[in-house]
């Protein structure tokens, strides 16, 4: 699976290079394309929270190329930085937080659609995708290597969050959305499981030799 969602990313890197070069040849810094990637987001987000479920979908599908942009024009053009990378992660909970707030507040307030349980999907997932976002930037401090670790990152959550909304809507009486957004927040929860996991097996103390060992060594001496 992890495979063919790399060669995914390999297609897509192919597809969006043209207009990486554009934005590389007008001098469009990676912080602005951050920021307008940022913006475009949360315009999703209040889509979503209006029941404009399959509007929100398409802005999120079309606005993602922004998201993978920032990072290649600031490889291709020598601009990464700290703070760029600082920016990139703050901003990115920054979207987390209005996608999933926008469709929580939707099954909070749309009368048709009101859910409480999906209420309480969405709170779960929007705190395991902050969750995700900062163990690996605790790990990473620690000098624990985290990228690829856990079943859903935040490229897959974007690309779940984007197609099926801006194909179907509110299909099937909203059963695709309620499955897509059950999907995203387990798989969120797990991936938080996953990282801290992966923490704590990254940090324990190395084995000390078994105990027969050392009296076996004791007994050689005079």
């Amino acid at each position: 699976m992890r495979s063919l969602w790399n060669s995914i990313i390999a297609g897509y890197a192919r597809a969006v290079e043209p207009f990486v070069g554009f934005l590389v040849r007008r001098r469009v810094t990676p912080n602005a394309l951050t920021t307008i990637g940022t913006l475009c987001t949360c315009a999703a987000g209040l889509a979503f929270a209006s029941g404009h479920i399959r509007t929100g979908g398409w802005i999120l599908g079309v606005t993602a190329v922004f998201d993978f942009a920032d990072g290649a024009v600031a490889r291709r053009t020598n601009r990464s930085t700290k703070f760029g990378a600082f920016y990139d992660s703050t901003l990115d909970r920054v979207a987390d937080g209005f996608l999933f707030g926008g469709l929580t507040f939707f099954f909070a307030a749309d009368a048709w659609h009101r859910s409480l349980p999906m209420v309480a999907v969405g709170l779960l997932g929007m705190l395991a995708t902050f969750v995700i976002s900062y163990a690996r930037s605790r790990a990473e401090t620690l000098g624990i290597e985290m990228k690829g670790v856990g079943m859903m990152e935040r490229a897959e959550r974007i690309t779940l969050l984007a197609a099926p909304q801006a194909l179907f809507g509110l299909a099937l009486d909203g059963l695709l959305l309620r499955l897509v957004f059950s999907l995203l927040a387990a798989s969120a929860i797990v991936t938080a499981v996953q990282r801290i996991a992966h923490v704590r097996w990254a940090t324990q103390p190395a084995v000390p030799a078994p105990a027969v060992e050392e009296r076996a060594a004791d007994a050689t001496l005079p």
